[in-house]
């Protein structure tokens, strides 16, 4: 696992030992950042479900100006730690050890780019979403990335967020959803 781009590109990442995380393969991860590559200069950033932190590091190494990490794991969030020091990434990286829907229900922040990718077998997917519109905290023209399995469908979803294109990666679907205002691709 690395950096794919940008200022620490090739940088190694610390990998989790056992199976609680499911770290994005390097496949599905490029192709994320082909998809959000120009939705990221100067952006804030929420990675979701961390695991390693990899989402969000990429993006910090491709020009966003702060990541949020969030992981309800001590385990995570602290390879995470480690993973944003590996990058010299400190200043602009905020780590919260935390149940994902514990910490929108008291999130104070909007963001601009917000990365899902809970465990595929839950309802969490969902439950983010609603949330995430309910509270409002995607900024205007701001882009969500859902990462799932092939059978998850996004859920009807109020203005003024918008379900956008899908991409399928053999068994993993990415789902880009938008706040209006946004242009679309």
């Amino acid at each position: 696992m690395r950096i794919i781009s940008g200022t620490a590109r090739g940088r190694k990442l610390k990998e989790p030992q056992g199976t609680d995380t499911r770290p994005t393969t390097d496949k599905v991860k490029e192709s994320l950042f082909n998809i959000v590559q120009f939705e990221l200069e100067g952006r804030r950033v929420l990675d979701l479900f961390a695991g390693t932190g990899q989402l969000g590091l990429e993006a910090l190494s491709r020009g966003a100006e702060h990541c949020t990490f969030v992981d309800q794991r001590r385990e995570a969030a602290a390879l995470v730690k480690e993973n944003i020091g590996l990058c010299r990434f400190e200043v602009c990286s905020e780590v919260a050890q935390s149940e994902a829907l514990s910490f929108l229900r008291a999130c104070g922040e909007r963001f601009d780019v917000i990365f899902l990718d809970p465990p595929y077998k839950t309802d969490l997917l969902n439950q983010c979403l609603n949330m995430i519109t309910q509270f409002d905290i995607l900024r205007e023209h701001g882009i969500m990335v859902c990462e799932s399995g092939l059978e998850w469908m996004v859920p009807p979803l109020e203005a003024p967020y918008e379900a956008g294109r899908e991409y399928r990666y053999g068994q993993i679907k990415l789902t880009v959803c938008r706040r209006a205002g946004s242009v679309k691709r």
